[in-house]
């Protein structure tokens, strides 16, 4: 009996182009992911350095590129939030029969543009969550395990009776390890709609 559902943001909720900001990036010189890179996109993710750190780091390796220029660039992954999953979300929300919680991997940058492009959308979103989780807030990010047990922990969470869904299996087989619930959501082929029919 699933008693507390944990959605993931991106791809869930939010449709996103993963492959936007390293095709815009090419632009700059950006050939591939190299080591340096990833460790700077995961250290942002939780939090461990500031924007503009951020921004310094990554235009200091693309001096073609204006800090603007990398920003559109980092967020032409984020595309459309659509309504009929706001007011999904919203109406399981107002039936009070599932504890809700979000939980995704983030950084200040995307958090912040939608923020101001969603506007009061984004607020409704938020409400419609106990307790709303990101990464770069909590020092901790998907698939790491600890990321999964602060959430359960702090809020007495039985993992059996707690479903999480998530786009990413990677993040899905992790939570499976603490004996949670999952839903790898297959995108384009699944959406987040179908809950029902999954409990």
């Amino acid at each position: 009996m699933i008693e507390n559902i944990i959605f993931d943001f991106g791809d869930v909720f939010i449709n996103l182009d993963k492959p936007a900001t390293a095709r815009e990036m090419r632009k700059y010189g950006f050939k591939g992911i190299t080591p340096e890179l990833d460790a700077i996109f995961k250290d942002y993710e939780m939090g461990l350095m500031s924007s503009d750190s951020f921004l310094e780091q990554t235009g200091a390796m693309f001096p073609k590129a204006t800090t603007q220029n990398i920003i559109d660039s980092w967020n032409a992954i984020l595309l459309d939030f659509p309504e009929e999953r706001l007011c999904f979300l919203e109406d399981l929300a107002a039936e009070n029969s599932y504890r809700m919680f979000l939980l995704s991997n983030t950084n200040e940058i995307h958090i912040e543009n939608e923020r101001k492009r969603m506007g009061e959308r984004f607020t409704r979103f938020e409400n419609a969550f106990e307790v709303f989780y990101l990464s770069y807030e909590m020092g901790k990010r998907k698939p790491n395990l600890d990321i999964f047990q602060q959430v359960l922990d702090e809020n007495n969470l039985v993992p059996e009776k707690t479903l999480f869904i998530d786009d990413t299996k990677e993040n899905t087989d992790a939570a499976k390890q603490l004996g949670i619930k999952t839903w790898h959501l297959l995108v384009g082929r699944e959406d987040v709609t179908q809950l029902k029919s999954r409990l």
